[in-house]
Parts: structure tokens; sequence; C-alpha cells
């Protein structure tokens, strides 16, 4: 069977670039939450209405129609951790270069070997804390809820900012590159209903931060002890040693590429695409597509 003869032009070719681009986004956005397993479920959705529409299955059909318009409508309220972060992302990524980072590896190797023997410390002394790490995503009104502090990043001054005794400990220390902006930070939380309810507000709040903003938060458990990283609206792997604690942090940051580092997913995947791409003759609106 011979397919029909498709014209394509430089702004055909466009099109499919960019929306292939604002798919990829998308799909990488979602990757990893809760918003990916549903996509997933919408699609099995639209390829069951498919099928009952083969089989003449009208009553079938009329049912999965219901479902998909339900699922449109919900799908705003269920994305909206994902699409708050999202556009948050798109913020910062669109206006400027993003939030200076640490560049040199060994200052982010002692940033993280830094939070990783004061977190331990703190899980060994049943010391709860929370301490947020900003990326691109600026965190200014988080900052301003809590103490101005800027202090250097030690462990000793972490310590000393979650001691009982301190009027500090209550809420979350934010780390700007290798300082500590403020603390006694208030955090919002976590919206999900899903959570198991063993979580306490730290917990909660390391998530909540996390939906909203690309920042990774350490939590630790004042009644357990026990230490997590919050990363996209998730918790990791639970971690007890001080090394291990750095080498988490240390494959969930992205500091050298900061906010770029999607775009220049978007950039290098739109590169290959128009790579295969044949140009023939004078242009592109000569080139024929056959099977």
């Amino acid at each position: 069977m011979t397919l029909p003869h498709i014209a394509l032009s430089w702004p055909d070719v466009f099109d499919i670039i960019i929306t292939a681009g604002i798919v990829y986004v998308v799909l990488m956005v979602m990757r990893g939450t809760r918003g990916m397993q549903i996509l997933q479920g919408i699609g099995l959705l639209l390829a069951a209405r498919l099928a009952a529409q083969v089989l003449h299955l009208s009553t079938v059909s009329s049912l999965l129609n219901a479902l998909l318009v339900v699922s449109g409508v919900a799908i705003p309220i269920v994305f909206q951790p994902e699409l708050r972060r999202a556009l948050a992302q798109l913020g910062s990524a669109g206006f400027h270069e993003g939030r200076p980072h640490l560049s040199d590896a060994g200052a982010v190797n002692r940033l993280c070997e830094t939070l990783g023997t004061a977190a331990t410390v703190l899980s060994r002394s049943a010391i709860g804390a929370i301490i947020v790490i900003e990326r691109s995503a600026a965190l200014d009104e988080y900052i301003e809820s809590g103490t101005w502090v800027d202090a250097v990043l030690s462990a000793e001054a972490l310590l000393s900012i979650f001691s009982p005794r301190s009027p500090l400990h209550d809420g979350a220390a934010i780390i700007r590159k290798d300082r500590i902006a403020a603390a006694g930070c208030f955090l919002p939380l976590a919206e999900t209903t899903l959570l198991d309810r063993r979580m306490g507000t730290r917990h909660r709040a390391a998530l909540g931060i996390t939906e909203v903003t690309d920042a990774l938060a350490i939590i630790v458990s004042e009644e357990t002890g026990g230490i997590a990283i919050a990363k996209a609206g998730r918790l990791l792997e639970q971690q007890q040693d001080a090394a291990r604690i750095a080498a988490a942090l240390r494959s969930s940051m992205t500091w050298t590429r900061g906010a770029t580092s999607e775009r220049s997913r978007v950039m290098d995947f739109a590169h290959s695409l128009l790579q295969r791409v044949h140009i023939t003759g004078n242009g592109l609106d000569n080139t024929k597509l056959r099977s």
C-alpha cells in the first residue's frame, strides 16, 4: 500500500519539534510522581475506548467517554502540585539562568558531607530537624517567614539551630549555596491525603516544599531518629550513615547545570530530530514521504 505524498515545510518541522519538546518536558516533569501513574491510567482508558469503538460496544464506549470527561475535569485538581512545580521551573528557566549554584565539585562535596554529618549527629541525639537546600527556584518567601541568619554552613551551626533550647528549632533551616540563609522558617504542608499517618509535620513540610519547588529537604525524625531526603514531592530511601547521606545528596543534585538542564535535554532532542529529517532539492517543500 502506498501512502499519500506529504510535503513538509519548515513551519511543519518546527511545529513537530515544538510539540515533541512540550510532550517531552511534560513527561520529564511527571516522571517519578503519582501524576505519571495517572497519565498511564488515562492512556489505558483511551486504549479501552478505542477498542470498544472498534468492537462496536456502544454501552462500554459511552461509559468510557463519561469517565474520560470526568478525568478531564479532574486533571487540574489532581495534578495541582505537578503543575505548580512545572510553572515555577518554567518561570525560573525562562526569565533568568537560575540562582547561582555551587559549581566547584569540592564545594559540593563539602556541602553534602557537612549536611550528612549534621544529620547523623542530630539523629543520634534524638533531635528533630528539617533542612531545605535551595536550587534553581528561589525560596525568598519562605526565608522571609523565618529569621535571617546568613551564617557559614557547618555542622556545629546546624546543631545549635536545632537544639531544643534554641528559639529556631521548630522551623526549617534553608541553605543557599554554602551558607545558612535563614532558620525557623515556615513551609507549606503536603496537600496529598495518601501519606503514611505515622509521618509527622516535618515530613509533610518537607514533601510540601519539594512539591512546589525543586528544592531538596533533609528530615530528621525526633521520635525514631530516622533520616530521609525529600525530592519532587516524595521521600527517598532512608539513610543513617553520614557517608551514605552525602552520597544520596550528591546524586540528587544538579548544581552545575541548574535551571538549564531541562532546556539542554530538549535542545538535544530537537537537534537529533532535525538530523532525521531528509532534506533534498531546494528545501523541505519538495520532500516526499513514501512507505
